[in-house]
């Protein structure tokens, strides 16, 4: 992987409700710099407040927009059958010009499986399932001609329309070593997260969040790409405020650590603290430390972080 890829960023549509929303969302992003607009995958409320369709709202996006890149963050495997999946994203990445990316995950949420009536299977199941959608989606939007034979999906000589222009990208949302193995094997762009837990949570641990955790998930992304150059990506949650050691200390209290762990703030990867320059100072050492140049913010913080995707993006 290359740890000098060019920066660009991200928005993760929390707050869009409306198609109002949604346009304004889009055409702001795109004047302030912001590469993609992405949206979560969930037909229950919590734990991010009701969403809308993202392939769907997606399609209205990009005709609104003409740059904007347009991503999922992540789509759930078990929602969709890759070949209809393959199907709607060659679709929409016609409709927007080239511009749509596939993020997908095994899928997490126990509640959101049992309010819907699905099963939740164990988690080696789902992932075995999200490692045979990976090839067929990756085949079909390759534009080959697609045979597969598996132990969850069988398909025969099938091509997607409209037929693929280009490979479209496919992002992997991952947090558990198999995870990521099997997001360094597959995707263009890997999102490295916490890990999802076996009882259909997320890790909050705070261990999680730390550097040493960090460093060993993108070595294992690394080992598993075998010399392909895959893009490593990072939501993240900044916090401006003129002196970053304050404002880590604020955040510290915030999460019950007290203030005497300001300094582990400072260093969490996925924390960033402090004024603009700042910011833009310790993404420049992260990307050189650990390789990530592609990073998300929820379009709460979108103008707010404005100043720092005009410091960095492209470069």
């Amino acid at each position: 992987m290359n740890n000098q890829r060019p920066f660009r960023f991200g928005i993760v549509g929390e707050s869009i409700r409306t198609a109002d929303d949604l346009t304004t969302t889009a055409r702001l992003a795109e004047e302030l710099g912001y590469a993609t607009l992405t949206l979560r995958d969930h037909f229950v409320t919590e734990p991010f407040g009701d969403q809308p369709a993202p392939l769907i709202a997606l399609a209205a996006a990009a005709g609104v927009t003409t740059t904007l890149g347009l991503g999922t963050l992540v789509l759930a495997n078990d929602y969709r059958h890759p070949v209809m999946l393959a199907k709607e994203a060659s679709t929409l990445d016609h409709l927007s010009g080239g511009r749509f990316e596939l993020g997908i995950g095994a899928g997490w949420l126990r509640e959101e499986y049992e309010q819907a009536g699905m099963p939740f299977d164990a988690a080696g199941v789902r992932v075995d399932r999200l490692e045979e959608s990976l090839q067929i989606l990756r085949s079909l939007l390759g534009g080959e001609k697609t045979s597969f034979s598996g132990e969850h999906y069988q398909v025969r000589d099938l091509t997607v329309f409209p037929a693929p222009t280009r490979p479209t990208p496919i992002l992997v949302g991952a947090g558990s070593r198999r995870m990521l193995g099997l997001a360094g094997r597959y995707a263009d762009t890997v999102g490295i997260l916490p890990r999802a837990l076996p009882n259909g949570t997320i890790s909050d641990e705070m261990s999680e969040r730390m550097p040493d955790t960090i460093a060993r998930k993108t070595d294992w992304v690394r080992e598993a790409a075998s010399g392909r150059d895959v893009e490593l990506s990072m939501l993240v949650s900044p916090v401006f405020g003129a002196d970053p050691r304050k404002v880590a200390a604020r955040q510290a209290v915030l999460r019950g650590w007290g203030t005497a762990a300001a300094d582990l703030v400072l260093d969490m990867p996925s924390q960033f603290v402090g004024p603009a320059e700042h910011i833009a100072e310790q993404m420049v050492a992260r990307r050189e430390r650990f390789g990530f140049s592609y990073y998300l913010v929820g379009d709460a913080a979108m103008r707010d972080f404005a100043p720092v995707v005009k410091l960095l993006a492209g470069r």
